[in-house]
């Protein structure tokens, strides 16, 4: 089988057909024929070779959403024609612990769609079946491709501390991660305020789902803004302030990472021991979380908003994401 794709030759160049055998199916394997792809900055990341890992020729792409095209002998769970979601992660060992405790996202030897094997920047991907979940119908597929990374890893945090629908929350960086955060939390019944560099924004803010826009240039907002917060979700990756956010938690407050900010965190300890706070991170989640996720988005009628392209403009996408200026995300299609 032959696929055809787009590929970066090395690091930080441009994208480029690119085609490859991709042999025989396997057992536990799908193959999906590609309908719609979002760009992640993620995938920037891999193309540019940001974190070290990238092996050219790279085809990125893990926010795939596609049909079914064929099933490997031992898949049974899925059908030739269903419409699936692909994102971060393309197969798990499912025999370590934390796969048999159902959080396959924190397996060691977990696959990522874009590390060491092809993703979605192509008419066709390969993954093991488990990994892939199927859209559900109240979903736009053209744009739901970012849920499928940026959705889940804002829904994923949720879940795992059990955040209180009654939970103060705020969102640090209104940008692909942040207009979902500002979504998802809302439609969990929390209180939402959004941290915004742009008093502008105030507005489309506030009709996302924010009760409460904070301008994170204002020192004196911050201080205002002092022992708020249950939760801070930051999704920059940038270097900010962080102690003075940690004095917005309140008692047993968690500021929680779900941005790759690459510089050190500079965080006094005696603002996390007074009042008892925490500092977290987390990655996408489980397919059974993402799965979740997904039907949660349906109900409460969650949808990303992209900049379309078509497969043919991915340079040009690609260029949008790296340099920040797309609303919100970017999905290219064929």
């Amino acid at each position: 089988m032959t696929i055809k794709a787009y590929a970066a030759f090395e690091a930080k160049g441009e994208l480029k057909p690119f085609e490859y055998e991709a042999g025989e199916l396997g057992a536990f394997e799908i193959e999906i024929d590609v309908d719609h792809c979002g760009i992640c900055h993620s995938d920037v990341s891999m193309i540019d070779n940001d974190w070290g890992m990238a092996q050219y020729p790279l085809v990125a792409g893990h926010e795939v959403i596609g049909r079914v095209a064929a099933l490997g002998s031992h898949v049974s769970h899925l059908a030739v024609g269903d419409v699936v979601g692909l994102g971060w992660h393309a197969g798990y060992c499912q025999t370590c612990r934390m796969c048999m405790g159902g959080d396959h996202n924190l397996c060691n030897d977990a696959q990522g769609t874009i590390v060491e094997r092809h993703g979605g920047f192509a008419n066709k991907v390969r993954a093991q079946a488990m990994s892939a979940v199927k859209i559900p119908a109240g979903l736009n597929p053209a744009t739901a491709g970012p849920l499928l990374c940026g959705g889940i890893t804002v829904y994923n945090p949720l879940v795992q501390f059990n955040v209180s629908p009654q939970a103060r929350v705020a969102v640090v960086g209104i940008g692909g991660l942040g207009h979902l955060a500002v979504q998802f939390l809302r439609a969990w019944g929390c209180e939402v305020t959004a941290f915004s560099s742009n008093p502008s924004k105030e507005q489309e803010l506030r009709a996302m789902g924010a009760h409460h826009v904070l301008n994170s240039k204002d020192a004196k907002a911050l201080k205002k803004a002092a022992g708020r917060f249950d939760l801070i979700l930051s999704t920059v990756n940038v270097k900010l302030d962080w102690n003075a956010y940690v004095a917005t938690l309140a008692p047993k407050g968690r500021l929680h990472f779900v941005g790759a900010t690459l510089e050190p965190l500079d965080i006094g300890a005696f603002g996390l021991i007074g009042g008892q706070r925490s500092i977290s991170g987390s990655p996408v989640g489980s397919p059974r979380v993402i799965e979740d996720m997904l039907n949660f988005a349906a109900l409460h009628n969650i949808e990303p908003i992209v900049e379309p392209y078509r497969f043919s403009q991915i340079n040009e996408a690609l260029d949008k994401v790296r340099n920040g200026s797309p609303r919100f995300r970017v999905v290219l299609s064929h």
